[in-house]
C-alpha cells in the first residue's frame, strides 16, 4: 500500500532528521556499522476510514493553474515500529529519548500520535547488542485532488509532506 511507504518513509526521515540514525527494516547485525543506535522503522497494520462524504472535503482554489479542484481525503489508523539497537546501553537508551521527542512532536502534520511505548532495554544475544522496541499509535491523514478535468484523482499524498 502506497500510504504506508509514504508513513515510514515520512518517520525515517523524520528520524534522520532529528539526529537518530534511521532507516526501513535491515538485518539487525548490520546495525554495528554506525555509531551510536540506529533505528529500523516499520509500519503495522492499518485501518482506513473515510473523511468528509465519501472521503470528498470540499473544494480549494489552485493558484498554480488559476482554477478550482475537488479535494479528497482518507484516513489510517495503525502503529508504527521502532528497533533501535546500539552496541552500548547507554546509546540505545540515548536514542531512545531522541527517538520518543521526534516521535511525539517532530513529525509531518498528516501523522497524528497516540501512544507511544516502549519495551524494556534487553541484550540480543543473536547480535550481540541492546535492543529496545518501540511502537506508535497513530493516525495518518491522506489528500488527493481531481485532475483539471475533475475526472480522475491524483495520488494520495501524506497531509504535511512536500511531494517533489
Amino acid at each position: 500500500m502506497k500510504e504506508l511507504a509514504q508513513v515510514r518513509r515520512a518517520v525515517i526521515d523524520a528520524l534522520n532528521a532529528g539526529g537518530v540514525t534511521a532507516m526501513e527494516a535491515f538485518p539487525a547485525d548490520r546495525a554495528k556499522r554506525w555509531p551510536g543506535a540506529v533505528a529500523a522503522v516499520a509500519v503495522g497494520a492499518a485501518e482506513g476510514k473515510m473523511l468528509g462524504f465519501c472521503n470528498y472535503l470540499g473544494e480549494m482554489y489552485d493558484q498554480e493553474a488559476g482554477t478550482v479542484r475537488e479535494l479528497y481525503g482518507k484516513q489510517l489508523e495503525g502503529g508504527i515500529t521502532v528497533e533501535l539497537r546500539a552496541e552500548r546501553a547507554a546509546d540505545c537508551e540515548a536514542g531512545c529519548e531522541a527517538a520518543a521527542d521526534i516521535l511525539l512532536g517532530k513529525l509531518p502534520s498528516g501523522i497524528r500520535p497516540g501512544e507511544l511505548s516502549w519495551e524494556a532495554l534487553a541484550w540480543e544475544k543473536t547480535t550481540g547488542m541492546f535492543l529496545r522496541r518501540g511502537s506508535l499509535r497513530c493516525q495518518a491523514v491522506f489528500t488527493a485532488q481531481a485532475d483539471e478535468e475533475g475526472e480522475t484523482f491524483l495520488d494520495f499524498i501524506l497531509k504535511g509532506v512536500i511531494k517533489a
